[in-house]
């Protein structure tokens, strides 16, 4: 009976640790839409920057989109179509999606029809470029593992107070990044009214 117990709690503390999630960072401009059937969601007010994924291979979507100045107060937004990747996540790592950014609008549309994207473990110089690949069939038990979803705050919602709960972004140093007065323009485009109503009573609020 010993024996028995003995090997059921080593069974259980190997299942448990076995569970722990991983987390994974997605730079600004390249958006995580799915992981496997489950969408993530995004708002005006929180964008999702990172997602935690227990060891093991998921089929994700995702999208580039980005921001150039074109001239004084003049801006240009750049998009890919949503595109699939396989990821797979190693116990004990946690991961950055890291790309080579465009200097220019002309380059970014380039990388827009194809995009390239690496997935670098933390502490490493190198990333593992990820081929992209066809839509993927849902039904897979392969995309069964997510674990959890972390909601972040951007660029655009650093105008307005946040809640103590949500952590602050990590600033990416970019010579010719553009500035907080068109990243919340860009972000105030891609609102729904109803979020652009609530930006402006929270702002209204906080004068």
């Amino acid at each position: 009976m010993r024996k028995h117990l003995l090997l059921s709690g080593i069974v259980s503390l190997f299942l448990s640790a076995t569970s722990v999630a991983e987390t994974v960072n997605f730079p600004e401009e390249i958006v995580p839409l799915q992981v496997g059937d489950k969408k993530i969601e995004h708002s005006f007010f929180n964008r999702v920057d990172e997602v935690e994924l227990v060891p093991g291979v998921y089929q994700l979507k995702l999208k580039y989109t980005d921001l150039y100045e074109q001239g004084y107060d003049e801006h240009q937004v750049i998009d890919s179509e949503p595109f699939w990747v396989t990821m797979t996540i190693a116990a004990n790592t946690d991961y950055d999606v890291v790309f080579n950014r465009a200097d220019n609008a002309v380059a970014a549309e380039v990388f827009a029809e194809a995009p390239q994207v690496s997935l670098q473990a933390k502490g490493a110089s190198l990333g593992t470029p990820l081929a992209i690949i066809a839509e993927p069939d849902l039904t897979s038990s392969i995309n069964s593992q997510v674990a959890t979803v972390q909601v972040a705050p951007t660029a655009a919602t650093r105008a307005a107070p946040m809640a103590a709960n949500l952590q602050a972004p990590v600033s990416r140093p970019a010579p010719n990044a553009p500035s907080a007065a068109a990243m919340l323009d860009f972000w105030w485009q891609q609102a729904s009214a109803q979020e652009r109503q609530a930006f402006i009573d929270k702002v209204t609020k906080n004068k």
